[in-house]
């Protein structure tokens, strides 16, 4: 018998995607056990999504280019997919971790994800991309650090730190669905979580008494990288932390002008990362403070995350009133100049050595534009939905990007309007035709009295302007064409627009959606389709061995993939894997 009898099962896959990703490039590994656990965020016991036992679930730390692998053992009732928000899958929408693109993983079956953080760097956030489960959990941090030969554009920081805000109800997400379901709105939150904690009691009156809250340690005189990500529902959340300057650094993988702020809107989806100095004296613990915007705050009050900062030296607790939000209730101005005035470091190196500003998207001409606006639910066939452009989304029970693979046809219409449809709303599985190297101009224009983030899946696109009223042809005028922040995720206030550039360089099919979770579940998203015509592995991946089958490929799927669909799991495959990139680093070396 040969001395490694499963050699020749694993060799093959190995080699597929060690040949389909950059063998150079270190393998990052992950094992994620999606499950429930008993939690009291806001001290009532729930139900919530945890990743390994943990609520919020791990960071995922990795470098430019690397070869993540996460290995999903879903232990929910439910079916699941994980979504890596800002993670562009150069080359592989398949790993995208969303309908438009992949089965979901059933209730008790492994899946494992492989892909390449190709040419990227910064912050972002995964999180359950299904059935309302971002709701419960299931998220965490992902970040992308700068190989060494790239300068980064500030001083090493003496320390690295997530912080997930985000809103929070104590019904888990199968009831809020079917408050949903049933045409209702959610309501107010119950709370703001930090880091899966609820406040720390500043107030006795809104906090009660045996709530957990977090408490972030430093030491005088360091300065530290702080990210901060809204993984939130719905809610607009100001950040700020008690007499200390938080320096804006980057965000959403791209390095911004570096400005000091005293506290920052940061919308749902949205991730930055600040430099912020320990320059304090120590007398007292500092409040970490999330706060609900754009609502009455007087009446949200108790929706505020409040932590704590503390020094290593402190002699003594955090006391008094929280420090306050923006006083701009009468000027909606304020909030939108301050998002304005995020800009790209164009000076500064991402992932590649070349500055960000060598890429001048503002002499690229137009080739196709569309503006989408979303208004507030509108009932369709008896049912309450949300619409992009009079278009309420359809999910079709086979992924676009599988109908695609195999020719199938009725799965979608390519037939998404450039402007909005005049007639009544219709729900629909229609998505809009770009072009592969084109360059596409969106208007997001939000006709609700709810703020709205918007996200667009595997690509960074450029923000070039934003205003209050109605986007008219003149609004270009007023375009950024030289600085505007690349970033993956941009806030669109109410009654307002908000212009973005996309170069479609990223062959697949790519979601364009409402971050706003009921918004979202209710419709308000569609995809947008690049494709090649000179269909090539070098512009995208091939279908992954372990891809799962539904809707009318359902047939496909045999009872025996579940033990296949765990492409790479086990201590075997992770030590032939790893060895054999060790092996081609060696190889590599010596070329």
């Amino acid at each position: 018998m040969a001395p490694f009898p499963y050699l020749s099962l694993f060799l093959f896959p190995i080699c597929l995607f060690v040949t389909l990703s950059s063998a150079a490039d270190p393998f990052a590994f992950y094992d994620f056990e999606v499950s429930y656990i008993t939690a009291s965020p806001l001290g009532v016991p729930q139900q919530v999504i945890a990743i390994n036992g943990k609520f919020p679930g791990p960071t995922i730390n990795v470098t430019t280019n690397n070869n993540v692998v996460v290995s999903v053992r879903n232990k929910l009732d439910e079916s699941l997919l994980m979504h890596w928000s800002g993670i562009q899958q150069r080359r592989s929408s398949w790993q995208d971790g969303v309908l438009g693109t992949n089965c979901p993983i059933p209730p008790k079956w492994n899946w494992t994800y492989q892909f390449q953080v190709k040419d990227q760097i910064g912050s972002f956030f995964y999180f359950p991309s299904l059935h309302f489960q971002r709701a419960s959990g299931g998220f965490g941090g992902f970040f992308i650090n700068n190989r060494p030969i790239i300068p980064i554009p500030f001083a090493t920081p003496d320390g690295d730190i997530t912080i997930l805000i985000g809103d929070w109800y104590t019904s888990n997400h199968t009831a809020l669905r079917k408050i949903l379901d049933g045409g209702k709105d959610l309501g107010m939150p119950h709370g703001v979580l930090i880091n899966g904690k609820g406040p720390y009691r500043y107030n006795d009156t809104l906090v009660p008494d045996g709530i957990e809250h977090e408490t972030i340690e430093v030491d005088p005189g360091k300065t530290y990288r702080i990210r901060v990500h809204n993984v939130g529902i719905s809610t607009s959340l100001n950040f700020r932390i008690q007499n200390h300057n938080l320096l804006l650094a980057e965000t959403e993988g791209s390095y911004t002008v570096q400005q000091n702020y005293t506290s920052l809107d940061i919308h749902v989806g949205q991730s930055y990362s600040f430099l912020v100095t320990m320059d304090q004296n120590a007398s007292t613990d500092y409040y970490i403070v999330a706060s609900a915007r754009f609502v009455n705050e007087s009446v949200w009050k108790r929706v505020t995350g409040v932590g704590i900062l503390h020094y290593s030296n402190s002699k003594g607790k955090a006391a008094g009133p929280l420090p306050e939000a923006p006083n701009d209730e009468f000027d909606k101005t304020f909030s939108m100049n301050q998002a304005r005035s995020i800009r790209w470091n164009v000076s500064a190196s991402g992932a590649r050595p070349n500055p960000q500003g060598s890429f001048r998207y503002g002499s690229i001409n137009v080739t196709e534009i569309y503006v989408l606006k979303n208004k507030p639910p509108v009932m369709i066939d008896g049912k309450r939905r949300t619409t992009l452009s009079g278009i309420s989304f359809v999910n079709p029970s086979t992924p676009i990007r599988l109908a695609d693979q195999f020719k199938l046809k009725g799965v979608y219409k390519l037939d998404f309007p450039t402007r909005p449809l005049t007639g009544p709303p219709k729900a629909e599985t229609s998505v809009i035709n770009g072009t592969y190297r084109g360059f596409m101009e969106v208007i997001l224009q939000n006709n609700d009295t709810k703020m709205q983030s918007y996200h667009m899946n595997g690509y960074a696109f450029f923000v070039v302007g934003m205003d209050y009223g109605e986007w008219t042809e003149n609004s270009r005028g007023t375009y950024n064409k030289w600085d505007g922040i690349a970033r993956s995720t941009i806030q669109v206030y109410p009654g307002a627009w908000t212009a973005i550039l996309i170069s479609l360089d990223n062959v697949g099919v790519w979601n364009i959606r409402t971050e706003n979770l009921d918004s979202w579940y209710l419709g308000q998203e569609t995809y947008i389709r690049v494709v090649n015509p000179e269909a090539t592995n070098k512009t995208e991946l091939p279908m992954p061995d372990n891809a799962l089958f539904c809707g009318q490929l359902s047939k496909l799927q045999k009872p025996q993939d579940i033990s296949s669909a765990i492409s790479i799991m086990g201590d075997r495959w992770k030590m032939l894997l790893t060895t054999l990139t060790i092996v081609s680093t060696v190889i590599s070396a010596l070329h």
